[in-house]
């Protein structure tokens, strides 16, 4: 435990020395954020309820969406695991102490403590402020909504982790990262909220894990009915099965793929 403690650590304060990146997302956040929220005020302004969804609901994602961005790391950055394995350097790894989905884990949380609270809370403040929303009230959502955000980065991990060691099979994971990002960009409610979808397409996509990136979390923090099981309870069971599943197919598809290590030229 002393030695991923350490590695969270060491990845805090790697990411704290990018300041002006830092800075930087934020202002790029907040400008998209702004952008597509006076798309989706003027989609309400033609329809003043979709779903269960008013404008101020739309808005509100829309800040969510942006600033889970940094923390379930859904445009990336990839896990460094994927070059590890193409240049041969797991091998190196596979000798630490720690089991690599572990280790990466330590990694992954201590960049994604960071981006939420330099990144995530900053561009998050500015929705609230710019289109004057108000902020739920009850404390339960905003417990809900922490947790929400763990389960989601934890989410997210475990789809990283597995398109990193696709590597063992593929070599190179560039098509697999790139596919992924397009579908989960559109599968997550990053860019619209589920509910502007179709019933039957937004039925399949709450079935995905990317929902749980974004959508879930968004309608945990607005105490949506159209949560799973209608409950807040209801939205972080559904994150925490997936979490579950993505991290135990992780550490399955681990053994397997480290049974017989092939390191390319050798």
């Amino acid at each position: 435990m002393r030695v991923l403690f350490a590695v969270f650590s060491y990845e805090l304060r790697r990411f704290s020395t990018y300041r002006v990146a830092t800075a930087a997302g934020v202002f790029t956040n907040s400008v998209f954020g702004v952008i597509n929220a006076m798309v989706l005020l003027a989609v309400f302004d033609a329809k003043p309820e979709i779903n269960g969804y008013v404008a101020e609901d739309a808005v509100l994602q829309v800040f969510v969406a942006q600033a889970m961005i940094g923390p379930v790391a859904i445009f990336g950055p990839p896990l460094d695991l994927a070059d590890r394995i193409r240049t041969g350097e797991i091998a190196v790894d596979l000798l630490r102490p720690v089991h690599p989905l572990l280790w990466w884990l330590a990694h992954d949380l201590g960049r994604a403590a960071f981006s939420l609270a330099f990144r995530s809370a900053p561009t998050f403040t500015v929705g609230l402020l710019v289109f004057a929303l108000p902020p739920p009230a009850a404390p339960e959502q905003w417990a809900g909504f922490a947790a929400a955000i763990l389960l989601a980065t934890l989410v997210g991990f475990g789809l990283r982790y597995l398109y990193a060691i696709s590597g063992f099979w593929l070599m190179d994971t560039r098509g697999v990262h790139a596919t992924a990002w397009l579908l989960g960009t559109f599968a997550s409610g990053m860019v619209l909220p589920l509910v502007l979808f179709p019933d039957a397409m937004a039925q399949v996509l709450r079935l995905l894990p990317f929902a749980a990136l974004v959508q879930v979390p968004a309608e945990i923090l607005m105490d949506k009915a159209t949560l799973p099981g209608g409950t807040i309870a209801g939205g972080l069971a559904y994150q925490a099965a997936w979490a579950a599943a993505l991290i135990a197919i992780g550490t399955l598809l681990t053994a397997r793929a480290t049974r017989k290590v092939v390191v390319q030229g050798g």
